[in-house]
């Protein structure tokens, strides 16, 4: 696949979208079943949106974190956590 070419999961996505997905993979709290709930996205598929979004070494650290984020996955997360986000992360008309 060229860079400039975008895979088929992205095609019916829209780019607010597209940049909320990324923010949620980034974030250390929100598991991946949270996107796949919100964007019938499994982790295959949001592998090739990062890949194909990201620059090559931002995607290796974001894999690399990923892999030691044992939050980002509902099953390994400790039963402690029960919140996907910081109660002041979407502060409105601020």
């Amino acid at each position: 696949m060229k860079k400039t070419e975008k895979p088929d999961v992205q095609k019916n996505l829209i780019e607010h979208d597209l940049s909320r997905i990324i923010e949620m993979a980034w974030e250390d709290r929100t598991p991946f079943e949270a996107i796949l709930s919100n964007y019938n996205l499994d982790e295959s598929a949001l592998m090739k949106i990062m890949r194909a979004n990201l620059k090559f070494s931002s995607y290796k650290l974001w894999r690399k974190r990923v892999k030691t984020k044992s939050i980002k996955h509902l099953s390994l997360r400790s039963k402690e956590v029960t919140r996907a986000y910081c109660p002041t992360q979407y502060k409105l008309g601020r």
